[in-house]
């Protein structure tokens, strides 16, 4: 009721008893505020994900960039955040990577204090542009050169476009904000109550951060927040500490998003999530204890004296004062914790111990999805590692089939049971990963990305076809020993040969997934199908030979031809996955596959 009074007598044009017309005017207002901030959070979303779509090809390299060190992970955070205007996309992208295992826990770490700074880049913007020029006349201008862009028939222009749109539309939701808010500079009973948050108390200030915190929380940007706080500090809502404390709290409740992608997560992810909520929570602790001296350095470093300000002058000031106080604070913040990142991690590590989260043997293919990501490339970062396992699994079955083959003494019952469950495994990745991949292809903004998607789903099917072949070679192998076939000498030597040929292949496929095959090693690949054909020819030729001569066992040259088969097939799988690394960059409308089934890129 208190506050409706203050509301009620901003209306001095209007009768005491209108309060018809002044509910109308107050629900007016109310709208103005929100529907501004939503056009300025669709405006940042829209810049980020223009700009995240537009670097989208550099991801892999900024990544290796952020393993570096602990210094180059802060200096990329900051970059980072920067470039796609938001420290919440760029901590959810960190706790993605840590949960892919792409990035270590230290270096999360880094990058999260780096992202602190580089989102203070938002606030310097608001404050110098914002409400020193007539940002309108810039907003439609950024507009006008997006409108003929979006259009384009190429991707990269559109990416421009969504950027040029998303500033233009953050401008214009800034200069409603900023107009959207009533003068209050005539109104005794508004500042009355305003002052209250003015006050400079303890408990006030510490009200005052939980405001922003919650804010925060809501709109789920501390750009949007940062920018709330600048609008009312220049309209005369908010004094020197209150607009502070605000700012302190925009610093907690930005956590939420990165807490709220690591839910379902794995432990390295939900540690990377809990060292950002301690690190900004110790940082605002710290910072309202050494609050005034805090405020003061500010003011000695910014431009004019605000405490010697008052009324339109202290308004216009405050924002340029706010914005430096907000870099101050995250650039003072990391300098206490560098030097400590491994101890930090190492504490974050014992808060947040290691646990079994699925049971043994059971694929779960951990994404973290979001409004803050829209980029397939840096899922594609963490598919890829995982296709990499799923090589490294077939060469290990391979590996382990080998073993069996040439040591009949060997338990084949346990043999055949491990390699059930990797083929188990093996089929629970490729339906995971192939499903996402699917589920990424809907949303794919770019040929290229449609094109290296297709090439992953190629490649995944491949390979869980070999762990398909070694698994029946397991059961073929424990068939003979069963039966105790034997093979005449030659025949013995030249399948182990045969194998041994097939293993070098796939191991050489494997140690090359991570990059696009040069010509000279796409010739390399067709001399090893070249000669796994010429062993399948020679082998199979030699069965024949004794069958026809009738001087063998018909079953046991059967099994023989079971096992060549499937060897051939190996190296098939294999020439297919090079030919999908080598072909998929120069867009190949289609690579058919000799197995029969053909797959479009």
């Amino acid at each position: 009721m208190l506050l409706k009074k203050y509301v009620l007598s901003y209306f001095t044009n209007y009768p005491q008893t209108c309060y018809v017309c002044a509910d109308m005017k107050t629900i007016m207002i109310f709208f103005q505020i929100v529907g501004s901030l939503g056009l300025f959070l669709f405006g940042i979303k829209l810049l980020s994900e223009g700009l995240q779509k537009s670097a989208g090809d550099k991801m892999k390299a900024i990544l290796k960039l952020m393993t570096k060190n602990r210094l180059v992970s802060i200096i990329t955070g900051i970059l980072i955040t920067i470039i796609i205007q938001s420290s919440s996309a760029t901590t959810v992208m960190v706790v993605s990577f840590v949960n892919a295992g792409l990035m270590g826990l230290t270096q999360a770490i880094g990058v999260i204090l780096g992202a602190n700074i580089g989102t203070t880049f938002t606030g310097w913007m608001v404050a110098l542009l914002g409400f020193k020029m007539d940002i309108t006349i810039l907003a439609l201008v950024s507009i006008a050169f997006a409108a003929p862009m979006m259009f384009s028939k190429k991707s990269k222009t559109r990416d421009a476009a969504d950027v040029l749109l998303g500033f233009g539309i953050l401008f214009l939701g800034l200069n409603f904000m900023s107009h959207s808010m009533p003068d209050i500079t005539g109104n005794v009973d508004a500042l009355a109550f305003l002052s209250t948050f003015n006050s400079d108390t303890l408990w006030m200030n510490l009200l005052c951060i939980l405001l922003g915190t919650l804010v925060t929380i809501i709109v789920q940007s501390s750009s949007a927040a940062m920018a709330m706080t600048l609008t009312m500090a220049y309209n005369g809502w908010l004094g020197v500490t209150a607009a502070a404390a605000l700012i302190l709290g925009s610093n907690i409740g930005t956590t939420i998003t990165a807490y709220l992608a690591s839910i379902g997560t794995s432990t390295t992810a939900k540690r990377a999530a809990w060292a950002h909520i301690i690190f900004n929570v110790v940082g605002s602790v710290i910072a309202l204890v050494f609050f005034h001296p805090l405020l003061e350095f500010v003011n000695w470093i910014t431009p004019g004296n605000i405490y010697k300000l008052s009324g339109t002058a202290l308004s216009t000031q405050l924002p340029l004062f706010l914005a430096m106080f907000h870099s101050v604070f995250n650039v003072i913040n990391t300098v206490l914790f560098f030097p400590f990142v491994r101890q930090y991690a190492a504490f974050i590590k014992r808060l947040v111990p290691a646990k079994a989260e699925y049971d043994e043997g059971t694929y779960h293919f951990k994404y973290i999805g979001g409004i803050f990501i829209d980029s397939p490339e840096i899922y594609m970062l963490a598919i890829r590692d995982e296709i990499k396992k799923m090589a490294n699994l077939a060469c290990t079955m391979l590996t382990r089939y080998r073993s069996m083959f040439n040591n009949p003494e060997a338990t084949m019952e346990n043999d055949v049971q491990a390699m059930k469950k990797d083929e188990e495994y093996a089929d629970q990745m490729q339906e995971q990963l192939s499903d996402f991949c699917v589920h990424l292809l809907q949303d794919s903004q770019t040929p290229t990305n449609a094109s290296s998607l297709n090439c992953l789903i190629r490649v995944m099917d491949e390979l869980e076809s070999v762990t398909d072949s070694c698994f029946n070679l397991a059961l073929l192998s424990q068939r003979r020993y069963n039966q105790k076939w034997v093979f005449d000498s030659a025949t013995d030597k030249d399948l182990r040969d045969y194998q041994t040929l097939v293993q070098e292949f796939l191991d050489y496929v494997r140690d090359r997934m991570d990059r696009t095959l040069t010509k000279a090693e796409m010739q390399k690949a067709n001399e090893f199908e070249e000669q796994i054909n010429s062993y399948r020819n020679s082998l199979s030729q030699m069965v024949q030979d004794r069958l026809s001569e009738g001087k063998a066992d018909v079953r046991t040259e059967l099994l023989i031809l079971e096992k060549i088969r499937h060897l051939e097939h190996i190296g098939d799988y294999c020439t297919n996955i090079a030919e999908a690394y080598h072909q998929a960059v120069k867009h190949t409308p289609m690579l058919q596959k000799r197995t029969g089934k053909s797959i479009e890129l």
